[in-house]
């Protein structure tokens, strides 16, 4: 299942790390440019369901940014925030004239700004819900509700805890979990299993799904990547 994706176009290296890092906490994925032109480069690229537009950059502003993405048919509908410390009436005037969605004057403090993201979002209908029925990882398809893991064109038979242990891991693309937490989550604290249960369980998915999506982290336990 694809993330939401935020782009962050902004001229400051430290409001990039600090947006980046509370919004990757929220389970976002982050792109971000440092200016204007890279800026309508990585929408390109990224195809984002939300930028966050710098205003006052230079060689390109963010209004201008924004028009250009407008003029461009795959952006009409993309969710478009601005970010300034400019708190003027006609720069906010000037951000939703040119087809703006919502407008934030800095200093940001992150927990707002993460707030107003997911009301945008959420208003759109683009939440980036992980709890959504199906994910999709190309050639390899989780459908939670039908509760079936499709490889290629084939269906694949998995028991009941070989699925909740990849849809554990799927769940979170990159992210390590830990022996303990996957014993807590598929097989609950109440119930004692072998050390091995989970070792076996990994080996008989990557049978059936194929072995390069699960990584072995030694020591610590396991992850997805895609």
């Amino acid at each position: 299942m694809k993330k939401t994706t935020i782009l962050i176009v902004d001229d400051e290296p430290d409001i990039i790390e600090i947006l980046k890092f509370n919004l990757e906490k929220e389970g976002y994925n982050v792109v971000a440019a440092m200016n204007g032109q890279e800026g309508i480069k990585k929408a390109e690229e990224s195809l984002p369901d939300l930028i966050i537009l710098d205003i006052m950059m230079p060689e390109m502003d963010g209004v201008e940014v924004c028009r250009v993405l407008r003029n461009n048919k795959v952006f009409k509908d993309t969710l478009i925030a601005f970010l300034t410390a400019r708190e003027e009436d006609y720069s906010q005037i000037a951000a939703l004239d040119v087809g703006g969605d919502d407008y934030i004057t800095k200093p940001i403090r992150p927990r707002v700004l993460v707030s107003r993201i997911k009301a945008l979002l959420r208003r759109s209908g683009r939440t980036g819900d992980e709890s959504a029925s199906e994910m999709n990882f190309g050639s390899l398809v989780i459908n939670q509700e039908e509760v079936s893991v499709i490889v290629g064109e084939k269906k694949v038979e998995l028991a009941k805890k070989e699925f909740e242990l990849l849809t554990l891991l799927a769940s979170k693309p990159g992210k390590v979990f830990t022996r303990e937490e996957i014993f807590n989550k598929v097989w609950g604290t109440d119930v004692i299993v072998g050390n091995r249960t989970i070792d076996v369980h990994i080996r008989k998915l990557r049978e059936k799904i194929g072995d390069h999506y699960i990584k072995t982290m030694k020591g610590i336990g396991y992850k997805f990547e895609f």
